[in-house]
């Protein structure tokens, strides 16, 4: 490995660290990856660290025209010096989580397929925090009678009006995930404003508080009783 290699190497292993330290890294891979990361950074750090000084050494014994001359006639070295600066760049900024552009440009998930029945949840006058995932297949089993007339509290960041606009509402997404941000795909539903406040801008994450409002169609309604814009969570991903 080059001398370019090496420092590829350190910078990132740099780069994961940073972002488990700081616990960026929820916004590419499942929370609690954490620790997997920081042994992963340090082990790329130190390899990196490693070929730094076996390349200094032997660049050091060859002398500097003929380091210089091994140089210019490879390739690969030239090119590897070109890949530090997207890594660097990664040091200073870090690219934001997923968001409403990609919610119509991927497969969503399917929430109509199976055949589970959910018990009706228990009746009370404070709202119940759930998932999109669960208030989506709860809308589908049965008409959405499992919900007993239950409030229910969702959180996720708003879609934007649709393809076909959303006349006094707006789409409230959240992301799934097996285990990275490459395998996402959004869980959307429809929530009706009406006398609950105005429609937050896209990608502004809220809390909404309401009821599942029947004969939505293919997409899941709710019929919103409070709206919270709150900071994005340490965890977007469901």
């Amino acid at each position: 490995m080059t001398a370019a290699g090496g420092l590829i190497s350190v910078l990132a292993g740099t780069v994961l660290l940073r972002l488990a330290i700081t616990g960026i890294y929820g916004r590419y891979v499942r929370v609690g990856m954490g620790p997997l990361l920081v042994v992963a950074g340090v082990a790329m750090v130190v390899l990196g660290v490693v070929t730094l000084v076996r390349s200094l050494r032997r660049s050091g014994d060859a002398g500097a025209a003929e380091a210089v001359a091994h140089d210019h006639d490879h390739g690969a070295g030239r090119i590897g010096w070109l890949l530090l600066a997207p890594i660097a760049a990664l040091l200073l900024v870090a690219p934001p989580t997923l968001g409403s552009y990609g919610v119509d440009r991927g497969a969503k998930v399917d929430v109509r397929a199976g055949a589970s029945a959910f018990a009706p949840l228990a009746p009370g006058a404070e709202p119940l925090p759930m998932t999109l995932l669960e208030f989506s297949q709860r809308a589908f089993d049965r008409g959405g009678a499992s919900f007993n007339g239950t409030p229910v509290r969702l959180t996720g960041f708003v879609a934007g009006a649709g393809p076909g606009g959303e006349p006094g509402g707006f789409r409230l997404a959240r992301y799934q995930i097996a285990c990275c941000a490459a395998d996402a795909a959004p869980v959307v539903i429809r929530v009706r404003v009406d006398g609950a406040g105005t429609v937050p801008p896209p990608d502004r994450w809220v809390t909404v508080t309401g009821l599942h409002a029947p004969g939505g169609g293919e997409v899941p309604e709710l019929a919103a009783t409070s709206i919270v814009e709150i900071q994005a969570p340490n965890d977007p991903y469901e």
